[in-house]
């Protein structure tokens, strides 16, 4: 396989109308880490039915968060369920964390948790369950095969939108309203 020119770390991945896939329909990946190894994403805009006040509870982590309860815990890709990973803008837990970008961080500690729930953790955060992952060139044949649009990853859309208005806003980006793309490929 020929070296990836460009990586796409740091990018969204805006799924196709087409791609039916029950895990990433109308999802929006945010890719950490891309390479001719492959590539590590966390899906964005899947909560799941956990917030971060049940998610502290559960591995017993004392909180005072306020917002925890209202937090969702997001379903971040079918691999690994149960590894949690925190997506941050905070350059301060760099001990905990590895660095995306200059101002995206992404640790998979439970000592960033319990900073979290200490009220001392990053301003925005984006904590998910499972993540998503793609073997040597795979990412690339699913681009290719036009199942992912992508774009330079925006912070504002990363920790503050959700759903269906994360794809939506995602695809934007681009100039593109995705709604009104058909979900038919390949036919004429």
């Amino acid at each position: 396989m020929a070296d990836i020119d460009t990586s796409l770390k740091n990018n969204f991945l805006i799924a196709m109308p087409s791609l039916n896939d029950p895990f990433f329909h109308q999802s929006v990946v945010y890719l950490c880490e891309h390479s001719d190894q492959g590539a590590m994403g966390l899906i964005i805009n899947r909560p799941s039915n956990l917030t971060l006040s049940e998610l502290l509870d559960h591995i017993e982590i004392p909180h005072q968060h306020t917002t925890a309860s209202k937090t969702p815990i997001l379903l971040g890709g079918p691999v690994a369920k149960n590894q949690g990973m925190v997506l941050h803008d905070s350059p301060d837990d760099l001990e905990t964390s590895v660095a995306i970008s200059d101002n995206i961080f992404l640790s998979g500690s439970t000592d960033m948790l319990k900073s979290i729930a200490d009220q001392a953790g990053p301003k925005n955060i984006l904590v998910t369950l499972g993540y998503a992952s793609w073997s040597a060139g795979q990412l690339e044949q699913e681009i290719a095969h036009n199942d992912w649009l992508n774009v330079t990853a925006d912070d504002n859309i990363l920790f503050h939108s959700s759903g269906q208005t994360a794809w939506q806003q995602a695809a934007a980006l681009l100039g593109i309203d995705i709604r009104l793309i058909s979900d038919n490929v390949g036919h004429a």
